[in-house]
């Protein structure tokens, strides 16, 4: 049998009865650390134990020293038989090495007694007077980065041992919140004379001098503290409701359609802008068309956000089985073909045209045309080098040349079409994303126009006054500048 029995808080009027009258009658006694207030109390009442603080040397992580606490006690208990294993608090409140312990038991039928105690967050609780029934989250310092913020239940963070894990809380913690959100700092909660308790900006939170193994934090619940993606769902399931707003009620999967494309070029706008705040505010709206989708969904019963994010969590996970998995992949072009076979395989596509057909109708022209055209260089349909590409467009040039002055609208749609394609090919050979290409051509054209209409004004000369040789003059002006 291994008797597990928590020491409480600290304060030794926190010692149940039962705690006592085991630690008074147990021959052997091991506590997992010295450093507890309690402590004290027990050696002047000449209860004799043995500690495990030095594991904590020999260590290299605490789940390490943990594991090796419990490891020890299971050969103690073998050599004894019966023993009693201490820790501060409550033994099932936030201490790995029971769980560690009770999980080797288990599997070597070792009888175990938990021995209820009073934990550090009943201690929390009434120095700061919080009722636990409008939510408690509690949190191991060392999991924080693991674990999901939530501003509206008040947040419990433990272990705070010291400058630089108060540090790593901080950090982890203004992800989420503001720089200057009030928390507070507990330190000795229910320790007579020890006990501090202070409010403070979460900035200042590894200032602290007093940080110690007796450090808790408090992070109260305030729904306005901060805006996450549940702000969001709401917001836009009020949008739709009854009482929401006419437009929003009105639109479809359909009539959003263009919003998601448009939003998602002024995406790539702030991205060639290098404009980082302007990013996130259009990121933002893309984000706004998702949500709007999924409430859209979730109203007609065929899917929500949950079935939205689950859906690319497995696809990412599937698809990334060198990282998840145990495929080998060491390279950029190694991931991109395990991510083509594994796509094929999702997708049901069997042959090769499949794969071309698979690209999107409603994606821009020229990078549907780039797509198809890598897929299909992909089983060798491709031109050897780039001058037989550009022979092709110059091929393709002539067959214009010599349509565009009949009336077979059809026919000359047809070649027009076949010289942009072929100009793609020649952009792909060049690893020249065309889109760019063209666009780059567009904003040209735009600077040079605006120089011959400038010029123009301070001659006050209407544009539309003067010659084509008078612009075109002034168009070479603006290539030499």
């Amino acid at each position: 049998m291994i008797k597990i029995i928590g020491l409480g808080p600290g304060s030794k009027e926190a010692l149940t009865i039962g705690a006592l009258e085991v630690l008074k009658s147990a021959s052997k006694i091991y506590l997992r650390t010295e450093k507890h207030p309690t402590v004290d109390y027990l050696k002047n009442s000449n209860i004799l134990f043995e500690t495990y603080d030095n594991k904590y040397e020999e260590g290299e992580s605490f789940d390490q020293v943990y594991s090796s606490i419990a490891e020890d006690l299971i050969d103690q208990q073998n050599k004894f038989n019966d023993i009693v294993y201490a820790v501060p608090g409550h033994p099932l409140v936030a201490e790995k090495s029971v769980n560690i312990l009770l999980e080797l038991c288990e599997k070597k039928s070792i009888e175990t007694e938990i021995v209820p105690a009073v934990s550090f967050v009943d201690a929390l609780m009434e120095s700061l007077k919080i009722d636990p029934v409008e939510g408690i989250k509690i949190i191991d310092a060392f999991d924080i980065n693991n674990q999901v913020l939530d501003k509206r239940v008040g947040t419990i963070i433990t272990q705070v041992y010291d400058k630089f894990i108060a540090s790593e809380v901080k950090l982890s913690l203004m992800e989420y919140y503001k720089d200057d959100f009030e928390i507070y700092f507990v330190r000795a909660a229910g320790v007579k004379n020890l006990e501090s308790i202070r409010k403070m900006p979460l900035y200042e939170l590894d200032r602290q001098d007093d940080i110690d193994y007796l450090t808790s934090i408090y992070i109260p619940r305030d729904i306005d503290s901060t805006k996450d993606f549940y702000d969001l769902l709401d917001i836009m399931e009020k949008l739709r409701s009854n009482d929401g707003c006419p437009w929003d009620k009105e639109q479809t999967h359909e009539s959003l359609k263009r919003y998601l494309v448009e939003e998602s070029y002024e995406v790539l706008e702030a991205i060639d802008e290098k404009d980082d705040d302007k990013l996130a505010e259009e990121l933002g709206d893309v984000l706004l068309q998702i949500v709007f989708h999924a409430q859209i969904g979730k109203e007609d019963g065929f899917f929500n956000i949950n079935d939205v994010i689950e859906k690319i969590c497995i696809k990412m996970i599937n698809r990334h089985p060198h990282v998840f998995s145990n495929i080998n992949a060491d390279t950029s072009e190694e991931v991109l073909t395990n991510w083509d076979k594994i796509k094929k395989k999702e997708q049901g596509l069997i042959s090769y045209t499949d794969e071309l057909k698979h690209v999107p109708k409603n994606l821009p022209a020229l990078m549907r045309a780039e797509k198809v055209q890598k897929k299909a260089a992909k089983v060798g349909f491709d031109w050897n080098k780039i001058e037989d590409a550009l022979d092709k467009v110059l091929e393709e040039y002539y067959e214009v040349k010599g349509v565009y002055k009949s009336k077979e609208m059809a026919k000359i749609v047809e070649e027009i079409g076949d010289l942009i394609f072929a100009s793609v090919n020649v952009a792909r050979f060049l690893d020249i994303d065309p889109e760019f290409a063209l666009n780059y051509t567009i904003e040209k054209f735009i600077k040079r126009f605006s120089y011959i209409e400038e010029v123009a004004k301070s001659k006050g000369v209407d544009m539309a006054n003067m010659t084509l040789e008078q612009m075109d003059m002034l168009w070479e002006e603006a290539k030499n500048k």
